[in-house]
């Protein structure tokens, strides 16, 4: 008898789509989280909506902020209806403050009444005693007090070794009454019934087995004296790279960043072309995925920040390559590999808002 493999999205696939269950789907940088995520939203039958807990996180998901979503108000939430005072620098709320100050409008409830799938992104910045809040405001409106969430199914995704949520220390000295940890996966409202924990394993980014074994070694601190060797073998101290070389610098502040490009840039002796991004309706400039007005000269190393949407693989989020030439409409991108120059085209990235369109009772 022929046993037919499946694969991990495959498996999460069929609990979304025929379960209420709700499910943490992890992985590595480059196993395809956000692949899966986008072919959730595109084939489920569900009513689903997509949030992340920043800005940032939401606009590149293609969803809204938690916050947004749910009305939350900021400061830090408390899991117990005791007499909760104001913070040294935070706010405290409690779920009886939380559903009395609560403005929702009418469509608002009636989408989150409507809700059956809600796919949280960028899981690893998710606090507990967020998760909590949203589960007080989901079982308030759905009228639904005995299920998590009110009965709405949750998928959450990320890698739990990237980003992690911020507390200030005065929060957590409050929080920590209440929570083993500040990481989503100890809100109360998990501790009855865990997520279903589905990873995804294969690494579609990388193909070199040694690189790809030294960077788990890393990510999960087992690094060997091998990985240590071959780490040191490259660490060659004053080196400066020749402009022709693909090398990108690690920093750790956006304006180092910037100076650094600015320098490059200036280094270059061809024109500047500049690509201004166009807005189409209410875009918070702080939440710009990119550069409003982005600079270009022939020469430059330039780093993409998306996956080819096509499917052709051409480039993905963090792939480098240099400018070949630049007219007003045009970028064609050249690669160190084998791979033939490809000409990048526009990219919208939307600012997204959800509405229930009621008379097809559709979000």
């Amino acid at each position: 008898m022929e046993r037919t493999e499946v694969s991990p999205s495959e498996i999460a696939s069929k609990f979304i789509n025929h379960t209420g269950k709700n499910i943490f789907l992890t992985g590595k940088a480059g196993t395809g989280k956000t692949t899966f995520l986008k072919h959730i939203v595109e084939s489920t039958h569900k009513k689903c909506i997509v949030a992340a807990p920043t800005g940032i996180a939401a606009i590149n998901a293609g969803g809204v902020t938690l916050h947004s979503l749910f009305q939350l108000p900021f400061g830090t939430f408390i899991p117990e209806n005791i007499q909760a005072t104001q913070g040294q620098y935070t706010k405290l709320n409690t779920p009886h403050s939380l559903i009395k100050e609560l403005q929702l409008n009418a469509n608002k409830r009636n989408l989150l009444r409507e809700l059956e799938l809600l796919i949280i992104d960028e899981v690893s910045m998710l606090r507990a005693d967020l998760l909590d809040a949203i589960d007080v405001i989901l079982r308030s409106v759905r009228r639904n007090h005995t299920k998590p969430f009110g009965g709405v199914q949750i998928l959450f995704i990320g890698d739990l070794l990237q980003l992690p949520p911020v507390v200030k220390d005065d929060e957590w000295q409050t929080l920590r009454n209440y929570y083993k940890s500040i990481y989503f996966f100890d809100a109360r409202v998990l501790q009855q019934q865990k997520p279903i924990y589905i990873e995804l394993d294969k690494i579609y980014r990388q193909d070199d087995a040694v690189f790809i074994g030294l960077l788990n070694n890393l990510r999960t601190n087992k690094t060997t004296k091998a990985d240590v060797d071959l780490l040191n073998s490259y660490h060659k101290p004053n080196y400066k790279p020749t402009k022709e070389e693909n090398y990108i610098t690690l920093t750790t502040h956006n304006s180092k960043a910037d100076k650094i490009n600015k320098e490059y840039l200036q280094s270059l002796n061809t024109k500047s072309f500049f690509y201004q991004a166009r807005i189409d309706g209410e875009f918070n400039e702080n939440t710009y995925p990119v550069e409003f007005n982005l600079e270009l000269k022939v020469g430059a190393q330039v780093m993409f920040v998306k996956n080819d949407i096509s499917g052709a693989q051409r480039f993905f989020n963090g792939k480098i390559g240099r400018v070949q030439s630049l007219s007003e409409k045009e970028i064609w991108v050249e690669f160190s590999d084998s791979q033939k120059p490809i000409c990048v085209e526009w990219y919208a990235w939307e600012n997204i808002k959800y509405v229930l369109n009621e008379g097809l009772n559709k979000i």
